[in-house]
């Protein structure tokens, strides 16, 4: 999940109070959805092609569309186009009422706004506005790849009906039938125990590490719950484990559903009954971004 919100803000005057005062509400807006938050600001084309060749990656363009030198916000387009980078939000502003232009801005993930002296707070809610649509936009990036999980799951339950159907028929010899599999099942986990003992005996737990198979997503939190245990941390693996793992493994396992009534679609897992929205969606960003912080104040203790 994308958890940084990235923002180039171009405009000679993006010291004004009035602008400094919407990029503060940005940020706090942000905030309050769990997005990190980065915004940076230029001053003149010139500026902002340094800033876009070194960065590379804005979620959103907020730009006067006359700015100095004669630069226009076309040679903006231009230079996105060019760089095949048709995802980048942008939204213009301008005071000038007389744009021949303005038919280019007319476009898909391009806003035009005109800005009336003193409107600036008409301004600051066309941005907000602009901002909500493009995580909305992203919140259904999450539901499409719930949508993939959700066929995927739709086809391992297709699957276990046809052994289970399989299971009852007398016309199969599921005791010979399934020889094969338990044979490659043993040799499997022989070999797993195998490989674990060697590292135990060699005391090579780095090795353990690196088979994604064994050393699983569970047994990596268990692992760092002992590492803080043994520095004498907080221990917030099992919460981690709840709000993490369980929670992926819920969202790889909901089911698409579609209420007849409303027409609303929705994933929901059937055991726990638990419903993947918006509202879901913002909690899990905030405990993502919440256990980063915890990592990295982990990982900060072996640095110093």
């Amino acid at each position: 999940m994308k958890l940084d919100y990235n923002i180039l803000w171009i405009d000679d005057k993006i010291s004004n109070r009035a602008f400094q005062a919407i990029l503060k509400e940005i940020k706090q807006f942000l905030s309050e959805e769990f997005f990190n938050c980065n915004i940076t600001e230029a001053e003149d084309f010139n500026g902002f092609k340094v800033l876009f060749e070194k960065n590379g990656e804005y979620d959103l363009i907020i730009t006067d569309y006359s700015l100095n030198e004669g630069s226009t916000g076309k040679e903006i387009i231009d230079f996105l186009r060019d760089k095949k980078h048709n995802y980048t939000e942008i939204f213009f502003y301008s005071a000038n009422s007389d744009l021949k232009d303005i038919e280019l801005i007319n476009n898909n993930r391009i806003t035009f706004y005109q800005l009336v002296e003193g409107s600036y707070r008409d301004l600051e809610r066309e941005i907000m506005e602009l901002i909500e649509l493009t995580i909305k936009k992203f919140q259904h990036i999450v539901a499409m790849r719930g949508m993939i999980m959700n066929e995927t799951s739709g086809l391992d339950m297709q699957m276990l009906s046809i052994i289970k159907s399989a299971l009852n028929n007398d016309k199969l010899d599921f005791k010979e039938l399934a020889t094969k599999i338990y044979d490659e099942l043993n040799s499997l986990y022989d070999s797993k125990n195998k490989f674990v003992n060697e590292c135990r005996e060699k005391g090579k737990f780095i090795n353990l590490t690196k088979d994604n198979f064994v050393f699983s997503a569970d047994y990596k939190i268990k692992t760092l719950g002992q590492i803080l245990l043994h520095l004498n941390e907080k221990d917030f693996s099992t919460e981690y484990h709840e709000a993490i793992n369980l929670m992926r493994n819920k969202f790889a396992h909901a089911v698409l559903i579609k209420d007849e009534k409303s027409g609303r679609e929705y994933f929901k897992h059937g055991d726990s009954g638990l419903t993947f929205d918006n509202d879901l969606c913002k909690k899990i960003r905030r405990d993502i971004i919440k256990y980063k912080n915890n990592f990295d104040a982990t990982l900060a203790k072996f640095s110093n």
